[in-house]
């Protein structure tokens, strides 16, 4: 099984580090979507990170689809969702909205990474943003102060923290992340794990096979 993308990616990492956490054996090969561009369209040619090539050579997309195909392949990935059914609403909340937390700040960084400036169109610009605040500001008002969303660490953390990481390492001059303490706390106690560790949000960065 091999994860194709670059761990700088918040969807990449969502993938890596549940895969780690769980001691799930894969390949990562972090190859660029624009520096490698040739390489990944022979995998993918829809150029979408991640990338999973399954061990029967199926290519699967999208980090949600791509989760749910190892939860029903790996049981060791189990121990990462809410033991209780009537916990699996709340996971879902968090997840939910970490991934449009993900989904703003990426927008946002390629608009301005890849659009001429006399070309942006500031509206839309400050939608993102407020959306991406919005989304920040739930998260912050709403995660736990101790411990994790719904008891051991979850596929739910895991895409919380992630988020977070890409909002201040892309777009956090924009993006005021201090105002954000709670979710600040909350990502620090999970980047200390070995599982963050071993996957940090870098560009070119391998990860390994597991822990």
């Amino acid at each position: 099984m091999q994860l194709i993308g670059m761990l700088d990616s918040p969807y990449v990492r969502r993938v890596a580090v549940a895969l780690i956490a769980a001691k799930s054996p894969f390949e990562h090969r972090p190859i660029s979507l624009f520096r490698h561009i040739d390489e990944f369209a022979k995998i993918n040619p829809l150029l979408k990170a991640p990338t999973l090539v399954t061990d029967d050579g199926t290519v699967l997309i999208d980090s949600t689809l791509i989760l749910d195909y190892l939860l029903a392949t790996y049981p060791a990935m189990t121990a990462l969702t809410p033991k209780e059914p009537g916990e699996r609403p709340r996971a879902l909340r968090f997840a939910g909205l970490a991934l449009a937390v993900m989904e703003k700040a990426v927008q946002r960084h390629y608009e301005r990474a890849l659009r001429p400036a006399e070309k942006l169109d500031q509206p839309w610009v400050d939608r993102i943003i407020g959306q991406l605040q919005s989304g920040l500001q739930a998260l912050d008002r709403e995660l736990p102060q101790t411990g994790w969303i719904t008891g051991p660490l979850g596929l739910a953390d895991i895409a919380v923290v992630c988020a977070f990481g890409f909002v201040a390492g892309t777009v956090g001059d924009v993006v005021d992340v201090a105002r954000y303490a709670n979710l600040a706390a909350f990502s620090a106690r999970a980047e200390a794990l070995p599982a963050f560790r071993a996957a940090p949000a870098e560009d070119g960065v391998t990860a390994p096979v597991g822990l």
